[in-house]
């Protein structure tokens, strides 16, 4: 077991080397490199600490993280992100994108998406959480939260379990359309975060995406 554990670290301080020097060279090409190979030793940290595929899943992330992002990667890889998320979302008059530095903000108007008072999502909501999942899963060094808001009609109580489950309901669609779970947390704000003074407005979810920094 202990050999098994040295031969891991041997090869998860080859892939940081490996990771840096292809970064130097090739920017794009290195955080892939570094983020595959990252990936893959921290897999084998998994199967050979728990033997389960649990234990791979919680190894192959933590693998991802030792290959993120260096900080002059950063704000191309999101340039390149934000564009596709645009792209996708080009139709829906519904979503919004907004840039905040490196972080992305993508908001969801909740009648698109909810009934009243329901946190089913809607049919013709699956679509474009397809193609938003679409995008996520091709830029995998980034951290994910999903965020229900409500307006300020009803109990704050009712308020706060509704946003809850909400931003759990977009969660799930994302985790069927293969985006890692490890990468998302689901957070109902309820009616605390009012952004207007118009009830519809308040009723909304928003995706926020942020890059996993290098270390």
């Amino acid at each position: 077991m202990k050999k098994i554990i040295l031969t891991v670290f041997s090869l998860m301080l080859f892939s940081s080397l490996f990771s840096c020097a292809s970064m130097q060279t090739k920017q794009e090409q290195g955080t892939a490199v570094g983020a595959g190979v990252g990936a893959g030793v921290g897999a084998i940290l998994g199967q050979a600490i728990g033997n389960d595929t649990e234990s791979t899943l919680i190894g192959a992330g933590i693998g991802a993280a030792l290959g993120g992002l260096a900080g002059n990667q950063i704000g191309r890889y999101m340039d390149l992100q934000e564009q596709e998320l645009r792209n996708a979302i080009a139709a829906s008059e519904s979503a919004s994108i907004r840039r905040e530095q490196d972080i992305l903000r993508a908001t969801f108007k909740g009648e698109a998406y909810f009934d009243y008072n329901s946190s089913q999502l809607k049919p013709g909501a699956y679509a474009e959480l397809q193609r938003i999942s679409d995008v996520l899963n091709r830029y995998p060094q980034t951290s994910i939260e999903i965020g229900g808001h409500t307006d300020i009609q009803g109990s704050e109580e009712y308020n706060q379990t509704l946003s809850e489950n909400r931003a759990q309901a977009v969660k799930s669609a994302l985790i069927q359309n293969g985006v890692t779970p490890q990468r998302m947390t689901a957070i109902g704000y309820g009616e605390t975060l009012p952004i207007s003074s118009d009830h519809a407005m308040n009723r909304r979810v928003e995706i926020i995406i942020v890059p996993v920094r290098q270390g």
